[in-house]
């Protein structure tokens, strides 16, 4: 295949990242040197706003930038101080390195620019300029799109007798067969006609496209674009294909599948969805802009002239999987030679689609691919292979097998208890109505290889039927398929049962990232509000998930419908649905659940510092914060609430009464965190009268939430919140009185230690918080306890029963016949930040956030003797290795240039601490170190050696 250079970010341009070597040895022991340097924009309705970053590395300690200056110009040539007719910042004096935004001439779609950047620092010596970088705007507005036309399958021309599926819900009686819209083929020959200097291509699938040029597919991508609600905001991806076009005739192909769009099968009987999940028969929409050696420019795009087929994917459900029958194939129907007379015209549609921008997070791919681990038979005499890990993705085929024989995979998350014969559970079908399955119908030649292209599974296990030997690695292996989040975090510790947890915890994100946050990869795959924040922060400490969430955020914008105030129904507010996007939608969004609309731009902001997205969406979560605040009942508690999701053996009608914390209360908590966030993100958008609001609203729901929940416990002198997630909600959030917070921390010990065996009784709610909680308040060894005891319920527990994701549910795995449910729930992932926050010790400042400043404080049990972490920032990576020996902490920590770090100590250990092998005092002397707040040590950048007495 031809090189495909993939433009990954295009609307406003591209991304660039590239290590550079552009250094300025200043003095003998001091050099600055640009390390990464990139650029992203801010979509504004009809503008695109560039904003620039810069990571520099220097020797030395507490360097910093003083100012900078950028040169934004049209051409190479034209990129200096003289002649930069885009922008010349000039000299601007500021500290700011990260997302600087674009201040000049006005950008033109289609239009490549070129910038670089030179800084001084705290010095006011000056940097060399960094290498020239490139960015190129997109199409920017709809009229770009030119002569380009929306087509779809005019007629499904479909025979195959494998084209029908069964459908069945709990709610029939009897399966019904269903085929859903059919996978459509299109094809166009285009001529170039003189020497090509520049290709690109624009495409914009609803439903999932594969995009074929002169019999090769163009990029790496799979089940393209992301899912989105596609009536209101679609996505269109942007390749250079210069070195794949050839002079003269070339031929365009496009398969066109269902994806979420034409998804007219599954949930159909869902209580909680529209009748109706399709937006309509999939369409596409492509744009060729072509660029000759002689400055003439033309383009190609899809319109009426393109042909259409359909082929051998007979099937393609989102849920369901591919059917593939080979008798069907079409040849080499997307080369230049093929006959394509038989085929018919395609046909010109309009669908409703308000806006098409480019996609700015990364694409899905296929990631890895897993051997068989273990084969053995079925009862039925059907083999079953074992992957060895629960993964998203599908199986890839090669089979040598008789002509018209189908080969059926099904793909399953678990075997039953007894190990002899998968078990389906949720990717039985259940609620959706579709059992995960792939279906492969051979066309009796040689060796036939295929593997789909329009669904993907959740599954560890492929129980394959119709073969005629024993599976190998050679006929069958899975296929890691994800969005490719570039994964920039890492930790571990001396204990390998907390190690185990990490990767575990990444598995389940890693596989529940389809262009949104999934809940799971089989059952549902929706976008629910609280899945998505319950392990947000532990995903920002991994992954670069900058554009993802801010993508994100536009699904829930779009998500939002007019909903009727509580106490005041005359008034509508904008809210979004429990899940987003789609038309499975639930109800509104409740209180735990609807909080994502503002915890993930505070943890977007919190972690990358930028403000842009808090100021993007300011306006729905402040209507969003008063829908709640229309819920307040005369004692003024928030009455609404989902609850503290899938504690220990809790189950929605089998076992309600296991969720041990009430509803309203765990929402309550929430909301003053959140009544907090919206007071800051208040005085960010220079709304003063907000902000006193937000400020009296919290304060009046914190007396409100003590006086209510604050009990003693009967026949001890603890206090708690009446239940474990409360309790340790309360603490985290800074709810508790002060002079009550020793007798609330022993209260939820006593309930752990005394009352429930030493084991957690928290959901998502409680989970994310209460090992952080322990550990901030001296109780880490207790936090070890529940984490690494063997015995049911803990995350060790569940480790030692097989899975390598977290489940949904936290029942008692042994005494089931089967593990139901999904097995692969992300939201579960959310307690593992406590590996990066409380044992690494490194959470960013919330005063200067994007970790201009941050703390290190590492807080861990006795039995962890050494911890390693290293946390991506917009400045450079933090690093903190520590050991524990004989009472004394030993951390060697790297400090980014541009950044501060404050280590917390208390009194003993600010007395007993060396930096450098230096007393504070002596530190002093030679480095600007600064003691805070009496005992915390504030340093800058470098490379630090801090020692201190840690009991």
């Amino acid at each position: 295949m031809s090189k495909i250079s993939y433009q990954s970010k295009q609307f406003g341009f591209i991304l660039v990242l590239l290590l550079l070597s552009s250094c300025n040895q200043t003095t003998e022991t001091v050099s600055l040197c640009f390390k990464k340097l990139s650029n992203t924009s801010i979509e504004n309705s009809e503008k695109s706003t560039p904003v620039f970053s810069w990571v520099v590395t220097s020797d030395g300690f507490n360097k910093s930038q003083s100012a900078y200056h950028i040169l934004v110009a049209s051409s190479v040539e034209k990129l200096n101080e003289a002649d930069a007719d885009i922008w010349n910042s000039k000299k601007v004096v500021s500290d700011k390195s990260s997302f600087v935004p674009y201040d000049g001439e006005s950008l033109q779609a289609l239009t490549s620019y070129y910038w670089k950047v030179k800084i001084w620092d705290e010095s006011g010596i000056a940097s060399k300029w960094s290498k020239i970088q490139k960015f190129e705007m997109g199409l920017m507005h709809e009229v770009n799109w030119g002569n380009s036309k929306w087509i779809s399958l005019n007629k499904d021309s479909r025979k195959s007798e494998h084209r029908f599926r069964e459908y069945i819900t709990g709610s029939m009686d009897k399966p019904v067969m269903v085929e859903g819209y059919a996978t459509s083929y299109f094809r166009s020959l285009v001529n170039a006609e003189k020497p090509i200097e520049n290709a690109q291509v624009y495409i914009c699938g609803l439903g999932y496209y594969e995009l074929y040029l002169n019999g090769e597919k163009v990029g790496d991508h799979v089940l393209d674009p992301a899912p989105s609600n596609y009536d209101k905001q679609a996505y269109y991806v942007n390749y250079n294909i210069t070195n794949q076009l050839k002079q003269g005739k070339n031929a365009f192909g496009i398969i066109l599948g269902n994806g979420f769009y034409g998804q007219n099968i599954s949930w159909k009987n869902d209580p909680e969805s529209d009748r109706d999940l399709a937006y309509g028969p999939p369409a596409v929409r492509l744009l060729v802009k072509l660029k000759y050696t002689d400055g003439t420019e033309t383009d190609f795009y899809t319109n009426e002239s393109w042909k259409e087929a359909t082929g051998p994917i007979v099937f393609n459900n989102i849920y369901g999987g591919d059917t593939y029958d080979a008798s069907y194939e079409l040849g080499n129907w997307s080369s230049v030679d093929y006959n394509d007379k038989s085929w018919g015209n395609a046909k010109i549609v309009s669908p409703k689609v308000t806006k098409i921008s480019v996609q700015q997070i990364p694409a899905i791919k296929k990631l890895k691919e897993l051997m068989p681990q273990n084969v053995f038979k079925a009862p039925d005499g059907d083999w079953i292979v074992d992957f060895g890990q629960n993964i998203a993705g599908w199986v890839k085929l090669n089979v040598k097998e008789k002509e018209g024989k189908l080969i059926e995979i099904t793909t399953t998350e678990a075997l039953f208890t007894n190990g002899k014969d998968i078990f389906q559970g949720s990717t039985g079908g259940g609620a959706n109505g579709m059992a995960q399955i792939y279906k492969y119908i051979c066309k009796g030649s040689d060796l036939e290889s295929w593997e789909p292209k329009f669904s993907y599974h959740g599954f560890r296990y492929a129980k394959i039927k119709g073969i005629s030997k024993k599976p190998d690695a050679n006929m069958i292996k899975a296929v890691l398929v994800a969005t490719d989040i570039q994964e920039t975090g890492s930790f571990n510790s001396s204990d390998e049962l907390l190690n185990k947890m990490h990767s575990i915890s990444k598995w389940t994100i890693v596989d529940n990232i389809h262009g949104i946050p999934e809940d799971c990869p089989h059952r549902e795959k929706c976008g629910w509000l609280g899945d998505a924040h319950a392990f947000c922060e532990y995903a920002l400490y991994n992954y670069d998930m900058y554009d993802f969430y801010k993508k994100y955020m536009e699904d829930i914008r779009t998500q939002m419908r007019p909903t009727k105030g509580h106490n005041n129904p005359e008034i509508k507010f904008q809210v979004p649905t429990m899940i987003a996007p789609g038309k499975r939608t639930s109800t509104y969004a409740k209180l735990d659940w609807g909080v994502a609309t503002m915890y993930l731009p505070w943890y977007n902001y919190l972690y990358y510092g930028d403000d842009a997205i808090v100021k993007e969406y300011y306006a729905e979560m402040k209507d969003l914060t008063n829908f709640y605040l229309s819920f307040k009942d005369e004692n003024g508690i928030i009455q609404d609430g989902m609850g503290d999701w899938c504690p220990p053996r809790w189950d929605r009608k089998g076992n309600p009464s296991a969720m041990e914390c009430d509803p309203i209360i765990s929402a309550n908590a929430y909301f003053y965190d959140v009544l907090g966030i919206m007071e800051t993100f208040a005085k960010m958008n220079n709304d003063p009268a907000y902000q006193a609001d937000m400020q009296k609203e919290r304060q009046a729901l914190k007396d409100a939430f003590n006086k209510a929940y604050l009990v003693n416990i009967p026949n001890t002198k603890h206090k708690w919140y009446q239940s474990q997630t409360a309790t340790v909600q309360a603490l985290q959030f800074r709810m508790v009185p002060d002079n009550d917070i020793q007798n609330v921390v022993n209260g939820l010990a006593y309930d752990i230690v005394e009352i429930k065996g030493g084991h957690h009784n928290t959901g998502i709610h409680g989970n994310r918080y209460i090992y952080t909680v322990l550990a901030k308040y001296g109780r880490a060894d207790l936090a070890h306890q529940i984490l690494t005891t063997p015995e049911f319920p803990s995350q060790t527990y569940v480790m030692n029963s097989g899975f390598t994701t977290w489940p949904e549910r936290q029942f008692e795995w042994e005494k089931m016949e089967g593990p139901t449910n999904s097995l692969n729930h992300p939201m579960h992932s959310g307690f593992a930040a406590f590996f990066y926050e409380s044992l690494g010790g490194i959470k960013s400042s919330r005063e200067n956030p994007g970790y201009k400043e941050f703390t290190v404080n590492p807080e861990f049990s006795g039995a962890i003797t050494n911890t390693e972490v290293s946390v991506s920032t917009p400045y450079g990576n933090i690093e903190n290795s520590w050991t524990h020996k004989e009472n004394i902490l030993e951390m060697n920590l790297k400090v980014p240039f541009n950044t501060k770090a404050k280590i917390i100590l208390n009194k003993s250990e600010f007395e007993s601490l060396k930096i450098n092998g230096k007393s504070f005092e002596d530190l002093q002397k030679v480095n600007k170190a600064v003691l805070t707040e009496n005992t915390n040590v504030l340093i800058g950048s470098g490379s630090y050696r801090v020692e201190y007495s840690k009991h």
